[in-house]
C-alpha cells in the first residue's frame, strides 16, 4: 500500500557476482628454467549486502530500482597473485524490515538495527591456482579451478515500523490529530473516514529532554484481518510497537463494543499482539461534564487503564504522556 512516497511492500531481484578463475602459469626466469607452477587464485564475486539505515523509514528509493547486480571477481595471474574482488552492492533500507524469499515466502532474516548488515546474496567463490595442485606426482599441473557462479533470484522486502507507541483505532477517532498536537507530525487531518492511507510516525518530546516515538497506525474496521478496508497491510505495522495506545472518540455509540472489536482484530491477526501493554484514550472528551465521564466510565473495561484526553482542548495530554512513559519504562 503506498500513498505520496510511503512504500511498505517491495519486491526486487538480487544477482551477486561469480568468482574469478583461478591461474594455470608456470614460473619462468632467466636462470631457473623449471620453476614449477605459481598461478593465483581467482578473486571472490560481489556480495549483494543490505544494511540497515535509521534515517530511513520507507522502501520508496527501491520503487524505481529493484535490479541489483554486483561485480565479478576478477582471474588469477602468476607470481600467485590472487585476482581482485568484486565490489560489494549495499542496499540500505528503514529498521523493521523484513526479507522473505521470493519463491517460497521464507523469512530469511530482519533488519532492525542501524548500520546492520545482512549478505542477501553471496559472491561466488574464486577459483584455485595451478600451484594448489603440485604433488609428488605431479609437479607441473596445468589446470585450475573455474570461479564458482554467482547466486540470483527474487527477494521480498517487507516494513514493519518501529515505534515506541501505536495508536490503534477505527477511522476518524482522532489518531491524527493527537499526533499532530503532541509531536511536529504533519499528518493529514478530515472529518471523513480513511483520511490516513499510510502510517505517520511522530517524536513525543517528554521532560528532560526524553523522547518516544509515537505511530499512527490506518484505521481498524472490523474485518480488518480478513482483508476489509485497508486490510492487514497495515496491522503487521502494529507488531512492532511495545505499548498500544486505544483511542476511541467520545461520541461513540458503544464504546465498549469498539474496543471489544479492535482487540478481536488484533487477535485474529496475531494472538500475540495482546501480550503488548494497553491503554484506552476516549478522546473527543472536551464534550463531556463530570457527570458524562462517571457515566461512560462504568461501562469501560475493568482490565484496562484508561483516561479522558481532548486534542483540540489539549486537556488530558501530560498525564497521557505520564501514563505512556511509564509503561514504556516499567
Amino acid at each position: 500500500m503506498t500513498e505520496g512516497n510511503f512504500v511498505d511492500y517491495i519486491k526486487v531481484f538480487a544477482a551477486s557476482g561469480k568468482g574469478g578463475k583461478g591461474s594455470v602459469h608456470l614460473h619462468r626466469e632467466k636462470y631457473i628454467q623449471k620453476g614449477g607452477p605459481d598461478g593465483g587464485d581467482g578473486g571472490r564475486g560481489g556480495h549483494i549486502i543490505l544494511r540497515g539505515n535509521k534515517e530511513m523509514w520507507t522502501l520508496f528509493h527501491l520503487k524505481f530500482k529493484k535490479h541489483f547486480k554486483a561485480e565479478h571477481g576478477g582471474d588469477g595471474s602468476k607470481s600467485r597473485s590472487t585476482g581482485k574482488d568484486g565490489a560489494d552492492v549495499y542496499v540500505d533500507v528503514p529498521l523493521g524490515t523484513i526479507i522473505r524469499d521470493g519463491e517460497t515466502q521464507e523469512i530469511l532474516f530482519e533488519i532492525t538495527e542501524d548500520k546492520q548488515e545482512k549478505i542477501l546474496v553471496e559472491g561466488g567463490m574464486g577459483g584455485k591456482g595451478n600451484w594448489h595442485f603440485k604433488s609428488s606426482t605431479n609437479q607441473t599441473p596445468r589446470y585450475a579451478q573455474p570461479g564458482i557462479d554467482g547466486q540470483d533470484g527474487w527477494f521480498q522486502m517487507e516494513l514493519k515500523i518501529l515505534a515506541d507507541v501505536g495508536l490503534v483505532g477505527f477511522p476518524n477517532a482522532g489518531k491524527s490529530t493527537l499526533l499532530s498536537v503532541i509531536t511536529s507530525a504533519k499528518p493529514k487531518i478530515a472529518d471523513y473516514a480513511f483520511t490516513t492511507l499510510k502510517p505517520n510516525l511522530g517524536i513525543v518530546e517528554y521532560r528532560d529532554f526524553q523522547s518516544f516515538v509515537m505511530a499512527d497506525i490506518p484505521g481498524i474496521i472490523e474485518g480488518a484481518a480478513e482483508g476489509k478496508g485497508l486490510g492487514h497491510r497495515f496491522l503487521r505495522h502494529i507488531e512492532r510497537n511495545s505499548t498500544l495506545l486505544f483511542l476511541i472518540p467520545a461520541d461513540s455509540d458503544d464504546i465498549q463494543q469498539e474496543y471489544k472489536i479492535l482487540l478481536n482484530e488484533l487477535k485474529k491477526h496475531n494472538p500475540e499482539l495482546l501480550d503488548k501493554d494497553r491503554l484506552l484514550a476516549i478522546s473527543k472528551s472536551d464534550m463531556l461534564d463530570d457527570e458524562l465521564k462517571e457515566e461512560i466510565e462504568k461501562d469501560l473495561p475493568k482490565d484496562t487503564p484508561h483516561l479522558f484526553i481532548s486534542s483540540i482542548s489539549q486537556t488530558g495530554l501530560t498525564e497521557l504522556k505520564d501514563m505512556l512513559w511509564k509503561m514504556l519504562n516499567s
